[in-house]
């Protein structure tokens, strides 16, 4: 028995050298932007002295801007050869971040500069991702894409822990751009690393227009909605597109105003705060790891609906964080349940969704769900800042963690498609013409 099961493990395991490259680059440039973990706003308070409504103005406009930049975006992408535009968007990364320290060194950094480095990188950053999901649809063979995304899923909150708390103490010790360059350089490897992959891409198909009108070249309206369209046209993606978006903007949401209150009125050390935060993490790799194997046990699209509700179960703990040793631990055990649900629900989501979208709008759909996600973040952060000043930052965390509970609601509603509970029966055979149920089954 454990001899016929081996080969599948190592399948599963073996993804082949350009998964490897890929994933090789994605681990580097995650690094290098945990790095430089709030590094704009970092350089804009350390070196140009900006007060709280501009870092405010640089988180929430480079978001917003790169995000509505990137829509025409995903349309270009889908028509053209995946590495290439990924290779490009690391370059103008890296060009673009290296101006910061350039200017820094010179003394002629500026704030509008920061912004539209923010602005480009942003959008650039958004390129990216929809052109990476359809390159590793190509790389690697439908059964392994979750295995694929649990990989990332790991990369990604590993990162996440060691990147912030090392990023301060380079700051502390060598100003506050050596961050930015280290960025930089992270995206000049990933550039490397995508390049030798090879150039053995699935060339991407376009289906024929209609000649004459003078718009062969541009993109029309309907190419740039197509990703909007398909998603909200498929029963369970509408579902999940809506749920994911609220429940990663109330999250978003929520992580400054929990800043405020740990960092003010309970008077938390900050590496008590980055230690908060960065524990949970752990929970990250545990999901990541677990999701496989639940998948296997339970079913994709179960493991989805019950990671789903589960991920907007914690957030009302954090409305409870007082002063003390208590306080911590309170903010690390909720934040290690959100996060471990979160890893089981990431890559599962990500899997189920590249499964569900055709070849020939995988970008377009993919750069859809980003932007939404990403104009979702910002407005929701906008607007709970507005209401903590209102009503009190624990009473704003407390509001966004309820509507964080009615969210798996959305995931009722997506019931229907992801679980047929009641399967069509099989039509009974017709006992007047057996020559008609012959030929049936012999089709």
């Amino acid at each position: 028995m454990a001899g016929g099961k081996s080969p599948k493990r190592s399948r599963k395991r073996s993804l082949g050298r350009p998964f490897a490259l890929l994933w090789a680059a994605f681990a580097v440039s995650a690094f290098g932007t945990r790095l430089a973990f709030d590094a704009f706003p970092l350089v804009a308070i350390l070196a140009l002295d900006a007060g709280p409504a501009q870092v405010s103005l640089l988180a929430a406009a480079g978001g917003l801007v790169g995000a509505l930049l990137a829509v025409p975006l995903g349309p270009w992408i889908e028509f053209r050869r995946k590495r290439p535009v990924m290779v490009a968007t690391d370059l103008l990364r890296c060009a673009a971040l290296l101006t910061v320290p350039a200017a820094y060194a010179l003394g002629l950094l500026t704030f509008g500069q920061l912004l539209v480095v923010a602005v480009v990188t942003g959008a650039a950053d958004l390129a990216f991702r929809a052109a990476a999901g359809a390159c590793l649809k190509d790389l690697v063979a439908p059964e392994q894409l979750l295995v694929a995304n649990g990989r990332f899923e790991a990369t990604s909150w590993t990162t996440t822990m060691l990147g912030p708390p090392l990023g301060g103490a380079l700051v502390g010790m060598f100003g506050p751009v050596v961050t930015v360059v280290a960025d930089a350089v992270s995206y000049l490897l990933s550039a490397l690393g995508i390049r030798a992959i090879g150039s053995d891409e699935t060339p991407p198909r376009r289906a024929a227009k209609p000649t004459g009108d003078g718009s062969a070249g541009r993109l029309s309206a309907r190419e740039l909605l197509a990703g909007w369209q398909y998603v909200l046209a498929h029963p369970a993606l509408r579902v999940l597109f809506v749920n994911t978006a609220l429940v990663s903007g109330l999250i978003m949401a929520v992580s400054p105003l929990l800043a405020v209150l740990m960092l003010g009125r309970l008077g938390f050390a900050p590496w008590q705060y980055g230690l908060a935060f960065a524990l949970p993490c752990v929970g990250g790799l545990i999901g990541s790891r677990l999701a496989g194997r639940l998948v296997e046990r339970a079913g994709q699209r179960r493991v989805l609906l019950v990671a789903g509700t589960l991920r907007a179960v914690w957030l009302p703990g954090l409305a409870l964080v007082g002063p003390g040793p208590g306080g911590l631990v309170l903010v690390v055990a909720v934040e290690l349940a959100l996060i471990t649900c979160m890893g089981v629900f990431n890559p599962v989501f990500a899997t189920y969704r590249l499964e569900q979208v055709p070849a020939d709008r995988t970008a377009r759909v993919l750069s859809a769900w980003s932007v939404t996600s990403k104009i979702t973040v910002a407005l929701l952060t906008g607007l709970w800042g507005l209401l903590a000043d209102l009503v009190g930052t624990r009473t704003a965390i407390a509001l966004a963690a309820l509507l964080a509970l009615a969210t798996p609601a959305l995931l009722a509603l997506a019931t229907p498609a992801l679980l047929p509970w009641r399967p069509r029966p099989p039509r009974p055979a017709s006992p007047a013409h057996p020559a008609e149920d012959a030929g049936s089954r012999a089709l």
